[in-house]
């Protein structure tokens, strides 16, 4: 099974790129959590948001690899708890399917891939810096997986 994180921004700073790793190797052969960076566009004093947003997402939507169930990070989405969570990731193991988490830019999600995603994720109430929100998804997604496996990571 293949995990894919589609993020907006490149060139974060070493902690994040650090954190990502850490978890990112934790997981086993043929599980793999992958990180495809897609720039941000510049935002100027008079800077249309709204179009950027646009062509931010469409690219976003560009780089998903071909047939990979889509699951938006979204603050309107659905807020899963750990178990919730590693209930989703049993049942795409299931399918067998390969999965793409969108993180928008600072302006978020174009509607476009909301409604192209499966599923609309929140990571709850607070607003994350994005960079955090990659080291947070990855420890989420490994122990998601962790619980599937009856590993002992997680502890109730």
């Amino acid at each position: 099974m293949r995990l894919t994180v589609v993020a907006i921004g490149q060139k974060m700073p070493a902690w994040v790129n650090s954190g990502w790793q850490e978890y990112a190797r934790r997981f086993p052969r043929g599980f793999s959590l992958e990180l495809r960076e897609v720039p941000a566009e510049k935002r100027g004093r008079n800077a249309d948001l709204e179009a950027i947003r646009q062509r931010e997402s469409q690219a976003l939507l560009a780089a998903v690899p071909a047939g990979d169930h889509i699951v938006a990070l979204d603050e309107n989405g659905r807020q899963w708890s750990t178990r919730e969570l590693s209930g989703q990731m049993h049942d795409w193991m299931q399918l067998g399917g390969q999965v793409s988490f969108l993180v928008g830019g600072p302006e978020g999600l174009d509607p476009s891939c909301i409604q192209q995603s499966r599923h609309h994720w929140s990571l709850g109430r607070l607003t994350l810096p994005h960079p955090l929100v990659r080291v947070v998804l990855a420890e989420q997604l490994y122990r998601a997986w962790t619980i599937t496996q009856h590993h002992p990571y997680h502890r109730d």
